[in-house]
């Protein structure tokens, strides 16, 4: 069995490194900053050193923690755990030079940790500058170790309360072990675990067959990382196919069900009626020229960065689309944005079972704006069903509640919280509640019903997100008799609500923490392994183009596209018009911030740069 090394700085009595000592399978190395013989004089150290010594542990004195590689030699380099108690810089040295001292700490820690190690570092009672703090202090007035740490790389995966009286002997000292111990009541431990990277993209071409032959594309950069991820296939133990087998399962039940899932192409063309341009990921496709083999499996295995490309379209004044005559592509492609069309087109080719449950699923892509529940990509289930003309609200009311069941069963299985799952009518549903999956199926066609569902812990539910919604359409069918009734659910939205997710870009991460916490077919209630992540904000402002109307969506999509999804919130602060001239400025607010992996506040201040370019070049505006 391999033996666990722990590394201990900034030791005053070495006292906290001899309650360790002696664990089983572990091997300690304490050190502080001050020289052998400063220290042996002190009260209890040397008692501590002998009984360390004695163990097996090793003891280093003058030891800097901002330079750790320079004291162990390569081959011992490797700690599974460090820890850095009560860190200071000495005297009455402001929060600016403790911030700086943890920074250079955090970096030099990157350098001799394990890949699966953790960093703890106790800090007094507000210090640390986040929500565990009780009282907290003012963001500016704290050691903001989270923002500190995520500059090396490391995410803060789990906080609780330093008890000292629980550590056998541990005895706090003050700074450098002088008189004057530091308070440590309240005082607070932090578990800092290192980070996935930022991904950096590469350009990748998607090649499928379309109308009996090949054709490639190139894959929109917001959703390289999304586009082939196979959450629904049969190997996957994803929480949104665990949702989806569940349903499908339960419904059975109470409906001959057929699923329908093959042969789904990933791209619709021509026109979708009534849907805005500005929500589709239009693709130029290009038959004559595929990448090679080599090229595809390059593609196919990165994800990507490339250029935005503009396409041979117009729009009309209400922003639907025109496409052009003279354009080097004969038809217009884009994305799947809904999988309504494949249901419609099974039951007018007369591909069905009257009385049969047809289920479909599978992702879908939709430019929208950014906010919590809005997904440039999510899983669709679709569930069509052929019926006698009258018998049209019987079925709904048979599906709707055996979706509720379902998934009251679903979430019961995960938590004990407070569930409510609505059924809406249209014209109760009011339009403040209307998220971007609603907004966009409103486009489609009118919508009957609105299946709402709110998950609270308090017990108190307002308002619940919608998730799914149930439209009724009349076909000239074989049957005149019979009635079609579609419902469509949002898996991804449904899985976050079930098991506890707050955010939906945590469904997409790559970081193994994730599904490690849902076994194959099961769902559990998620616990976060990046606490309160640090949140950076940057404004804007610029001139908008005389006699154009501005694009917000393409300005969220572009946010997104820069930042690899790190935008979570973009505000207009301020609209301001010149009387003499007419020219109309906008200032936004952006806030960045991760869910999953450390972001610095370089990092960002990059990526702002990168969009004010981007917004130049693209939506032609001109920056102030």
């Amino acid at each position: 069995e391999a033996v666990r090394r722990v590394l201990l700085l900034g030791e005053g009595n070495f006292s906290f490194a001899a309650s360790l000592c002696g664990a089983a399978g572990t091997h300690v190395v304490a050190t502080c900053y001050e020289s052998e013989e400063e220290v042996s004089g002190r009260g209890r150290a040397a008692e501590s050193i002998r009984r360390l010594r004695e163990r097996g542990a090793e003891v280093v004195f003058s030891v800097d923690c901002t330079k750790l590689k320079d004291y162990f030699l390569p081959e011992k380099r490797e700690f599974d755990c460090i820890y850095f108690n009560f860190p200071h810089c000495g005297r009455k040295a402001g929060v600016v030079k403790n911030r700086e001292l943890l920074a250079r700490f955090f970096h030099s820690s990157a350098e001799v940790l394990t890949e699966e190690g953790e960093v703890h570092v106790a800090l007094c009672n507000g210090q640390g500058g986040t929500p565990a703090d009780q009282p907290r202090r003012e963001w500016h007035n704290s050691w903001q170790i989270v923002a500190v740490a995520a500059g090396a790389g490391f995410i803060l995966s789990n906080v609780h309360a330093f008890k000292a009286e629980t550590i056998h002997g541990y005895k706090c000292t003050g700074y450098r072990s002088q008189d004057k111990p530091f308070c440590v009541e309240g005082a607070l431990n932090h578990i800092f675990t290192r980070s996935m990277p930022l991904p950096y993209f590469k350009p990748m071409i998607c090649e499928i067959e379309l109308e009996s032959r090949k054709v490639s594309f190139q894959v929109p950069q917001v959703l390289v990382d999304k586009i082939d991820r196979g959450f629904l296939e049969l190997n996957s133990n994803h929480p949104v196919r665990t949702v989806k087998e569940k349903l499908t399962a339960e419904l059975s039940q109470a409906f001959p069900l057929q699923n329908i899932d093959y042969c789904l192409s990933l791209l619709h063309q021509g026109h979708l009626n009534g849907v805005c341009h500005s929500n589709i990921f239009w693709i130029i496709l290009n038959p004559e020229e595929t990448p090679s083999t080599e090229e595809m499996s390059n593609g196919l295995a990165n994800a990507v960065l490339f250029s935005h490309v503009d396409f041979c379209r117009g729009t009309d004044k209400n922003g639907w689309v025109n496409v052009q005559e003279g354009c080097h592509i004969s038809k217009q492609y884009y994305l799947r944005p809904s999988l309504l069309p494949y249901a419609q087109a099974i039951i007018q080719r007369g591909a069905f079972l009257p009385g049969t449950l047809h289920v479909l699923s599978g992702p879908v892509f939709r430019k929208c704006l950014i906010t919590p529940y809005s997904m440039p990509v999510f899983h669709e289930m679709v569930f069509v069903c052929a019926v006698n003309r009258g018998t049209e609200n019987s079925c709904i009311q048979m599906l709707v509640n055996n979706i509720k069941t379902s998934i009251r069963s679903l979430h019961q299985t995960v938590s004990g919280f407070k569930l409510n799952i609505n059924l809406q009518e249209e014209a109760s549903f009011e339009t403040t509640e209307l998220n971007d999956f609603v907004a966009f199926e409103s486009q489609l066609s009118r919508i009957q019903y609105f299946i709402c569902m709110e998950v609270d812990a308090s017990g108190s539910c307002e308002k619940g997100t919608c998730v799914g919604i149930i439209r009724t359409a009349h076909y000239e069918l074989v049957s005149s008799e019979l009635v079609v009734v579609f419902a469509s659910l949002n898996l991804d939205l449904l899985a976050m609500l079930i098991c506890g997710i707050p955010d939906w870009r945590m469904l997409w991460t790559s970081d193994t923490r994730f599904l490690r916490q849902f076994p194959r077919g099961k769902l559990r209630l998620f616990k976060s392994f990046s606490l309160y992540p640090p949140s950076y904000v940057h404004d804007i402002s610029f001139w908008v183009p005389d006699g154009e109307q501005f694009d917000e969506v393409a300005f969220h999509t572009i946010a997104r596209r820069v930042s690899g999804e790190m935008v979570v919130s973009i505000q207009l602060i301020d609209c301001f018009q010149q009387s003499e001239t007419g020219r109309k400025s906008l200032c936004y607010r952006l806030t960045f911030q991760s869910c999953d992996k450390a972001l610095s506040r370089q990092e960002v201040a990059e990526m702002q740069l990168l969009f004010r370019k981007e917004i130049n070049q693209c939506l032609r505006v001109t920056l102030r």
